[in-house]
């Protein structure tokens, strides 16, 4: 039998016998949902408590993880999340080697085996996790090396935007580096492929799983890598097909002007819902065939497993129940909360990232002027020190990325500052453009504009913080002005200096509750904003902002969700989706937030970076 004919036969064999495989995935999914999820997120708040701080990000996230009380818990955190990926396969295959036609007493057999062996379970995934954290940490320290040998002689954006020679060494070097790693544990995966069959059916120790599965696989880890591929490649290209469809049906539900609201609403969601369950089902077929495949790998004279008292059923099956319950109600209120949200009056703030930088040089006096012209209720920039100890505008640690010229902020002088075109690279016509001091842009948005200044270190600073404040009380500026920084502990100090002034925590990722972090606001990458996040943040009175959004039916999404400012580089052109957007009827605002959250976009002009 060839190989695509083995992947082909155990999808058909999964699809064969569906009538067990989807409902068990689901009832699994939901029990997951209901027991190990909260026991992930109890894990997850419980690390990050050790921390001191009610949430972290960015940096912090890394600095924690390579301490080693971070390390342990991150351990443990993984092994959660594979705990529950392990507890739905064990269940799809103890339910195969069962072959028992009835979904009900399979899932039931299956669920009280695997109960039975969960700690065994649990001490698998975490030796699981070690395992790879061992063999990826080499790969991982060499990838770092060739980074820092490569990558930090000038500023990362430098490298970013205009992928110089360096920049193209270190990503060939780390990629065969990644190669390496992907080979490494392809040969080591499929030599464990039968672990979790050891310990489950035949109640062999975690700690000796691995290497009796490895013996066993002597001389059959290549036909199983190919067919593993094909496996993937196999689900990929049917999850592809069902997107294209669901594509198609969203766009036959009625969402033109003076159509039902609460019709459209529910026809939408019924979309959405149809691809959900699309998705479930292929899940459960997918892990059904790869249960087909491995199960053709082992070999055991267990098999099969006794069937237990259907009395023994009943408390998987009524938290299968209730956490069904939880779910159908859950889905309720969201839509609930989502048919008032795209029905509510715009409020959202829109914020100059840079000034206009979409139009002009970014954090120059040209930039800064355009988006005050534009309507932008704050502009947004960067502050450093220079060398003679004036605080200017500036994001990157050196003028590489603007200029081509080699010095750090820090070593510059505001004479060799006058001497630096940060324009040309944008058009010829800003060759006058220099790095404007903030004393420049408080005087240029002086009752015309607040401004976001946020704190930028790389640990030349000297007392940023101090200057900072005395410039603008110079300006008399202090109800119009907010500090944002991604150092936390910048924030605390800022709030510690001025407590009446507006400071914030600006973060691309995090974990933990950021509503507990101190500040009046948060600014987080656009990508991280649920309706979930938005309202615990406005639970502890505080506004949340989303960055960097280009994109006008992401804007319209962002202003449906509840966002309190958008930070773009276009703030023109936020402030005509507002304003077109407010004049529009709900029907309209539930499209273009469905059209985003179901992929779509509009390309707009690419900004040089979008970092914060």
């Amino acid at each position: 039998m060839s190989h695509f004919s083995a992947v082909t036969g155990a999808y058909v064999g999964a699809w064969s016998r569906r009538r067990v495989f989807v409902p068990i995935y689901i009832a699994v999914r939901l029990l997951l949902v209901a027991l190990i999820a909260p026991g992930v997120a109890v894990a997850v708040n419980l690390a990050v408590s050790l921390s001191d701080q009610a949430a972290l990000t960015d940096q912090d996230i890394a600095m924690f993880i390579l301490s080693p009380a971070g390390f342990c818990a991150a351990v443990i955190v993984a092994s959660l999340f594979l705990l529950a990926e392990v507890f739905v396969f064990s269940v799809m295959a103890g339910s195969l080697r069962m072959q028992e036609p009835d979904p009900w007493r399979a899932g039931g057999s299956a669920l009280r085996l695997i109960l039975s062996r969960l700690p065994a379970l649990f001490g698998f995934a975490l030796r699981f996790i070690l395992r790879v954290v061992v063999l990826a940490l080499p790969f991982a320290a060499v990838a770092a090396a060739i980074a820092w040998w490569a990558l930090t002689e000038y500023d990362i954006n430098y490298y970013l935007t205009f992928h110089p020679p360096a920049f193209k060494v270190a990503v060939v070097l780390i990629g065969l580096v990644v190669l390496a790693l992907a080979w490494v544990l392809i040969r080591r995966l499929s030599a464990w492929a039968l672990a979790l069959h050891l310990v489950l059916f035949e109640r062999c120790s975690p700690a000796a799983a691995f290497a009796e599965s490895a013996r066993r696989m002597e001389g059959r880890r290549g036909r199983l890598k190919v067919e593993l591929v094909l496996w993937l490649g196999l689900r990929l290209a049917i999850a592809a097909a069902i997107a294209v469809v669901a594509s198609g049906l969203f766009a036959l539900v009625p969402l033109q002007q003076g159509a039902n609201l609460r019709l459209a609403l529910a026809l939408s969601l019924g979309v959405a819902g149809l691809w959900s369950l699309a998705g479930l089902v292929l899940a459960a077929l997918a892990l059904g065939a790869l249960a087909v495949l491995l199960d053709g790998f082992f070999e055991t004279d267990d098999a099969r497993i006794p069937h237990p008292d259907p009395k023994n059923l009943r408390a998987p099956l009524l938290a299968t129940v209730a956490a069904a319950a939880v779910a159908v109600f859950v889905g309720s209120w969201f839509g609930q909360d989502l048919l008032e949200q795209v029905q509510a009056p715009d409020h959202a703030d829109v914020i100059g990232h840079r000034g206009a930088a979409a139009l002009r040089p970014e954090n120059t006096m040209a930039s800064v002027i355009k988006a005050i012209e534009d309507g932008a209720d704050w502009v947004e920039i960067d502050v450093q020190e220079t060398a003679d100890d004036v605080v200017i505008v500036a994001h990157d640690s050196d003028f590489m990325k603007l200029a081509g010229v080699d010095i750090k902020v820090w070593d510059a002088t505001m004479e060799d500052v006058a001497q630096i075109d940060i324009g040309s690279w944008f058009d010829p016509q800003y060759a006058s453009e220099r790095s404007p001091t903030l004393r420049d842009v408080l005087a240029a948005a002086k009752g015309r504009a607040k401004v976001i200044i946020e704190l930028k270190y790389y640990g030349h600073d000297v007392d940023l913080e101090n200057r900072v404040a005395a410039i603008v009380e110079e300006f008399g500026m202090q109800d119009d002005i907010a500090t944002m920084s991604l150092k936390y502990p910048a924030v605390q100090k800022m709030k510690a200096l001025r407590p009446d002034w507006r400071a914030g925590v600006l973060a691309a990722t995090a974990v933990g509750d950021m509503s507990g972090l101190d500040g009046d606001f948060v600014a987080v990458n656009a990508g991280m904003v649920t309706p979930g996040l938005i309202r615990s943040v406005h639970e502890a009175g505080k506004d949340i902002y989303a960055w960097t959004v280009n994109d006008p039916l992401q804007m319209s999404s962002l202003a449906s969700m509840g966002v309190d400012g958008l930070i773009t580089d276009h703030p023109a052109m936020a402030r005509e989706v507002l304003r077109v957007r407010a004049g529009m009827g709900p029907a309209e605002r539930l499209m273009l937030w469905l059209a985003t959250a179901f992929g779509l976009s509009v390309d707009t002009q690419g900004m040089r970076d979008d970092s914060p």
